[in-house]
């Protein structure tokens, strides 16, 4: 696992729903307070891509950001304007007393689906790995379940809700575009859709929607699938990375 700082094992739920838990992530930032963990990888595995969405002084919200070190490795670069959220209080309290010292990182106890925020009042929205937590109850990534893909649309609206006219969201994770970019592809909120990949052996995802910018025919396309699926054979599973936790064994998101 590619962590921060050496936490021994972690702690895993006894089903995958757990991860929805917040009470579970309470209990995991308290076992945990000081280290800090890192799914897909750190900033160095991505940052060429991510980089080149980010520019000076733009104002940047982290949607999870749980206890990587993501926000403080921005800030470090010269990001000075860094609004992070979780909806655990144990995470922002501890990410808070971290890096008190960092007067341009800001913490928030908050839900995704709720962002209490103006509109446009960010430049970059950037999730790593909360999505894919949201759907840690689904084991078919061809049928999604209504409740999943009303509670991803809810998060999406939000965010493009919170962007400027020509704001990025950048979203980093193991979701294949075949499955993850029809969540992504719909018009209603407003932006282009692309992806990059990174990483060696087993590869992730980067994802950067535009805001103000027009989806491809394509895209709108393969977005009309969500809701008119087909019945296509079972998916074939992947071995996962060697920082994958049980739930990303899975499902294929």
């Amino acid at each position: 696992m590619l962590l921060r700082a050496c936490i021994g094992r972690r702690r895993l739920p006894d089903s995958n729903a757990r991860y929805r838990d917040r009470s579970f992530w309470d209990s995991r930032y308290r076992e945990e307070a000081g280290a800090s963990a890192e799914w897909f990888g750190d900033l160095g595995c991505f940052r060429q891509q991510l980089e080149a969405e980010l520019g000076p002084g733009d104002r940047i919200l982290v949607l999870g950001c749980g206890n990587s070190a993501l926000s403080y490795d921005l800030f470090q670069l010269g990001y000075p304007d860094i609004t992070s959220i979780d909806y655990s209080t144990v995470c922002i309290a501890d990410m808070r007393a971290r890096y008190a010292h960092c007067p341009g990182l800001r913490w928030a106890v908050m839900d995704a689906q709720a962002l209490a925020f103006a509109n446009g009042s960010f430049d970059v929205v950037l999730e790593k790995g909360t999505l894919d937590a949201m759907m840690v109850a689904e084991t078919d990534p061809w049928h999604v379940s209504p409740e999943a893909a009303a509670l991803l649309d809810q998060v999406l609206k939000e965010v493009s809700r919170v962007l400027r006219p020509g704001g990025r969201f950048v979203s980093i994770t193991f979701a294949q575009p075949h499955f993850r970019k029809r969540h992504y592809a719909q018009p209603a909120y407003c932006w282009s859709l692309r992806h990059a990949t990174y990483g060696a052996g087993f590869q992730y995802f980067l994802y950067v929607m535009h805001k103000g910018e027009a989806l491809s025919p394509a895209d709108l396309a393969l977005g009309r699938t969500l809701y008119a699926q087909p019945s296509p054979p079972a998916p074939t599973r992947f071995l996962q990375a060697s920082d994958s936790e049980d739930y990303l064994c899975a499902i294929e998101l």
